[in-house]
């Protein structure tokens, strides 16, 4: 149980830690045989992810959005380009569904760090997004393991998959309404608020 709690946490700023995958799975564990209990599961799925949404959001405070190799790369920069513009608009629904996607919750909340948003802010939605996170992969994993709790295995198993499959979908769901609401038209896509951001490279602007 220790190990899901630090799945969790480091999974907020390194994503290639499956925490869905470890949560949904012993959630499909826990209804089948009893334990580990599910409220539990998901208070610690919850209280890793939010700990480390926390650190992530004080990495992108501390050392802005070119701090890592990684996120100097043309597309890692029209990520955080597009997540700070909406932090200004939509911060709620941004921090909010980005809980759901490994890789934009990264970008979203070095982003938010980076660009100055309010903590507290930050914090409110990010609570409610990994609230509504855990229940929904505990529920997964509860579900598909109540249907299959004559082989685990395949409970275990089918339980990731649709897990990946929601997924998915609600990633396809979450890019067609940031893409709705982001088609206002910006012209600035330098951060002016604190001055410690600046995404666009200079020989953007020249061409």
């Amino acid at each position: 149980m220790p190990l899901l709690f630090l799945f969790c946490m480091i999974d907020a700023f390194f994503p290639i830690v499956p925490s869905e995958s470890f949560l949904v799975s012993l959630a499909a564990v826990g209804i089948s045989t009893g334990t580990p209990n599910l409220f539990l599961v998901a208070l610690l799925g919850i209280a890793g992810a939010i700990l480390g949404d926390q650190i992530t959001f004080f990495i992108g405070r501390k050392l802005g959005a070119k701090g890592f190799r990684w996120m100097r790369g043309a597309r890692a920069q029209r990520v955080l380009r597009f997540s700070a513009r909406k932090l200004e608009t939509s911060g709620a629904l941004l921090i909010f569904t980005a809980r759901y996607i490994p890789i934009g919750r990264v970008a979203v909340n070095l982003t938010a760090g980076a660009t100055g948003f309010s903590h507290r802010r930050f914090t409110l939605f990010d609570v409610i997004g990994c609230v509504t996170w855990g229940a929904y992969s505990v529920g997964i994993g509860a579900l598909a393991g109540n249907w299959l709790a004559h082989n685990k295995l395949v409970g275990i198993i089918a339980s990731v998959v649709i897990a990946v499959v929601l997924g998915c979908l609600i990633d396809l769901l979450v890019n067609r309404v940031l893409s709705k609401y982001g088609k206002r038209p910006q012209k600035a896509d330098t951060v002016q608020s604190t001055g410690v951001l600046e995404l666009v490279p200079p020989e953007r602007e020249q061409g």
